[in-house]
């Protein structure tokens, strides 16, 4: 069982769903990017998800590319990703995964990423803009060093699309509740529940649900049928607007709706 899989299962253990959260690195600044990943941990996510700001964030709302804007400019470089990564799992246990695009990864080399990343105390990597099937060296990659491979779905997947996630991802499948970009909604998608009961229904292990989720009842929501719910904008929001205090409050809020009903 690797770490991201023990940690969902430690909170399915305690009655409830797992609680992933967003946040990108280097935002406002890189100490305080650090502070608030360590936050979410102390405040209730049992998974921390960092994204390293890139400069064509396709799938990504303004709120979070207005954050990632703003560590580009402050200087963020990607060694700054694994020290991040470091001070974070040297001083909470819990499994940190990098969102990224596949085109930094490649850049910085696929190997050597995915070994600075392993050494930095790094579970794994969701890649949202590359498929399976052309992710050879990062699924040897992946082998290799023990990360996890989390790759994504959504409600246009084909059957046998699917069947290919499935089978390729480690940790969990990132469920994709809505086509569009990242952001907050009113309402979550049908769709979500649908593509998890599809992906129910070709096996995967895991599959936690993110895009749209923005507050208490909708993790809960979400959590009636899915493993895990993954907040980005809402918390992200929280630490632009009020800093680490406010986002922890947000974290509070949002871990409140993780737990099921008896």
């Amino acid at each position: 069982m690797s770490r991201v899989d023990d940690a969902i299962q430690r909170a399915h253990d305690a009655g409830r769903g797992a609680f992933i959260g967003y946040l990108p690195v280097g935002f406002p600044d890189l100490p305080t990017s650090i502070e608030a990943a360590i936050t979410l941990a102390r405040n209730g996510v049992d998974i921390i998800e960092l994204g390293p700001p890139y400069s064509d964030p396709v799938m990504d709302g303004a709120i979070i590319q207005e954050a990632t804007q703003t560590a580009l400019a402050a200087g963020f470089k990607m060694a700054d990703l694994f020290t991040a990564v470091r001070a974070i799992t040297e001083a909470v246990d819990v499994p940190v995964v990098v969102m990224s695009y596949w085109n930094p990864i490649w850049q910085y080399g696929v190997d050597r990423y995915a070994d600075d990343l392993f050494a930095a105390g790094g579970a794994g990597i969701i890649t949202p803009d590359i498929t399976p099937e052309s992710a050879e060296e990062w699924i040897a990659a992946s082998r290799r060093t023990g990360l996890d491979r989390i790759f994504l779905a959504a409600p246009t997947s084909s059957d046998e699309r699917l069947d290919l996630v499935v089978s390729a991802s480690s940790g969990f499948v990132y469920t994709v509740s809505t086509m569009g970009i990242t952001g907050e909604r009113a309402a979550l998608d049908q769709a979500a529940r649908t593509l998890v009961e599809r992906l129910r229904a070709h096996g995967v292990g895991r599959a936690c649900v993110g895009i749209g989720i923005s507050n208490a009842e909708q993790v809960a929501r979400v959590l009636e049928y899915a493993d895990g719910a993954i907040v980005g904008t809402a918390l992200v929001r929280a630490l632009r607007d009020g800093g680490v205090e406010r986002l922890a409050e947000v974290t509070r809020e949002l871990f409140a709706g993780t737990h099921r009903a008896a």
